[in-house]
């Protein structure tokens, strides 16, 4: 016998509990993305509590009408997506008939003293055309009896599934398999049984793995729940991550890791403090490559490459090296696989066409965006030029093309990049997490690896202005830096590094423009603390 065997991502509701579902929008736009391209079977968007105001930011909604103002114009592809109902804090007046809703599928999660009427409300929601789960908490609580009382109910109702949830972590493989055995004799034949663990005994993956091998002892459907990175409450859950790459290695799976990995690098680890959980992604890119824990540290150190990169560049470890740590050689494959070039001549070519005669603006982040406005729009509307932005853009100002060097800044513009279908001029180096970009060029000939911040992201676009042959640029937005005031009109757009490097990054980007003078005009548009 073998059986269907499914994977379903919970890190937008799960997760939830670590920052009160406040994910913002940009990364719940951006984490569904992933996770749908990674080919999940069942994405699970959040909690439908009618107790909380719909809020744009946050992954949790007082109806089915709020998720889909939230995912409802994203592309689901082959995903299942799924919302989840405590019992008794969303009202069936809340819930939208299946044929008007973005979601396909409603999990019910409930204890068992309530079993009997959250199994009804369970058909009722059967009844509106979804598909139901009904989700278990604290298996590890119910006796035999009450196991075999919750199959009989369940049977009248007929959910999709049946789900094992060890709220509390505390199942180890030999009870799992003994309730799995008691659900599986006694549950109707079409009822799929799924399982979510926590990691309190750091056996939820393992749990899952036990659960995955079942398999080959029924003919039913079986479902395990994993999250980004583990993100969940209290020990937090089983890493989707892992659980992926088992599925693939030992079920003919095509999970994309590099999907999960971007999000947990882009998305989640600006949640893992101070509120961590969980093992570590670290340690993880390390153990999954059989490698020393210090050639991780090196790469990440560059702040030049994904984590996709850098998962491919510790996959080139070879014999005894992997274990024994040697700076000079990682050094250099780490140089090799920069200059290993894509084909970029095409993207160049068409965009030497496109900034031919043209008036160039680049327009960065900085407070003078916001306080010199006024300038801004004075030349945009009497030069009319074509604006390029750098790693940002806002519902008030949308550029002719946004410049992506780094895949944070990605994800903080991905809203816009979705419903403006704004173009996308990217570095090698950002991963895409659906369509191709528009254009890309090689981040290897826009670094200046003399620079401590070899991939400063204004010296990178003046690099490919002047390989497109532009010979004046205007610019605003480019304050330079302080040590002691935000210099972002968004502080979230910090890096932890600029106001101690201040100094060094105003003195380095100052002294490129003045060594390239006699290559490039540069003219700013408001005022910067940089010197030409």
């Amino acid at each position: 016998m073998s059986s269907k065997v499914s994977l379903l991502d919970c890190t937008l509701r799960d997760g939830g509990y670590i920052n009160d579902w406040n994910f913002g929008h940009d990364n719940m736009v951006s984490i569904f993305e992933r996770v749908v391209d990674a080919g999940t079977d069942i994405i699970e968007v959040g909690f439908l509590d009618e107790r909380r105001p719909y809020d744009y930011d946050r992954s949790i909604f007082p109806d089915t009408q709020s998720a889909d103002k939230i995912f409802g114009d994203l592309d689901k592809k082959n995903t299942k997506v799924f919302g989840m109902i405590d019992f008794g804090t969303c009202s069936l007046s809340n819930i939208r008939p299946k044929k008007e809703s973005f979601l396909d599928g409603i999990r019910v999660i409930f204890k068992k003293h309530l079993r009997e009427d959250a199994l009804a409300f369970c058909k009722e929601l059967k009844d509106l055309g979804y598909i139901v789960f009904a989700q278990l908490v604290s298996v590890t609580a119910y006796t035999e009896n009450e196991l075999l009382d919750l199959c009989r109910i369940a049977n009248s109702v007929n959910p999709d599934a049946v789900s094992m949830v060890d709220t509390y972590g505390l199942t180890h493989q030999k009870d799992l398999k003994r309730i799995l055995k008691i659900l599986d004799k006694n549950l109707n034949e079409g009822i799929a049984i799924g399982y979510h663990g926590h990691n309190n005994f750091q056996m939820g993956y393992a749990n899952c793995q036990m659960v995955l091998a079942y398999s080959e002892d029924t003919e039913r459907d079986l479902l395990v729940d994993g999250s980004l990175y583990a993100m969940g409450k209290s020990a937090g859950n089983a890493p989707i991550e892992l659980i992926a790459m088992h599925m693939n290695h030992e079920y003919g799976k095509k999970y994309h890791l590099s999907q999960y990995l971007e999000a947990i690098d882009a998305n989640i680890m600006q949640f893992y403090q101070p509120a961590t959980w969980g093992y570590n992604l670290f340690f993880f890119l390390a153990a999954s490559n059989d490698c020393h824990p210090d050639y991780v540290k090196q790469l990440t150190n560059k702040h030049t490459l994904s984590v996709k990169q850098i998962n491919e560049l510790l996959g080139k470890l070879e014999g005894e090296k992997k274990l024994l740590y040697d700076k000079d050689y990682m050094e250099r494959l780490y140089l090799e696989y920069q200059d290993k070039e894509i084909n970029d001549a095409a993207s160049i070519t068409a965009l030497k066409g496109l900034f031919e005669n043209k008036t160039i603006l680049v327009t960065g982040p900085g407070k003078t965006m916001k306080l010199q406005e006024g300038k801004v729009w004075d030349f945009i509307s009497s030069r009319n030029p074509l604006v390029i932005s750098i790693n940002y853009a806002t519902n008030s100002f949308k550029p002719d093309f946004i410049f992506l060097t780094n895949t944070k800044r990605y994800i903080q513009v991905s809203t816009l990049l979705s419903g403006n279908k704004i173009p996308v001029i990217a570095t090698s180096n950002v991963t895409p997490a659906d369509k191709p970009f528009g254009y890309v060029v090689n981040i290897s000939e826009l670094l200046d690896r003399d620079s401590e911040y070899s991939d400063n992201s204004l010296m990178m676009i003046l690099k490919l202005l002047m390989k497109t042959s532009v010979k004046k640029v205007y610019l605003a937005g480019f304050d330079g830096y302080s040590g002691t005031d935000s210099n972002y009109f968004d502080e979230g757009k910090e890096y932890d590094f600029a106001k101690q490097k201040a100094d060094y990054l105003n003195t380095y980007m100052s002294n490129f423009m003045t060594a390239n003078k006699e290559n490039i005009d540069i003219e700013f548009l408001t005022d910067t603390r940089y010197k030409v």
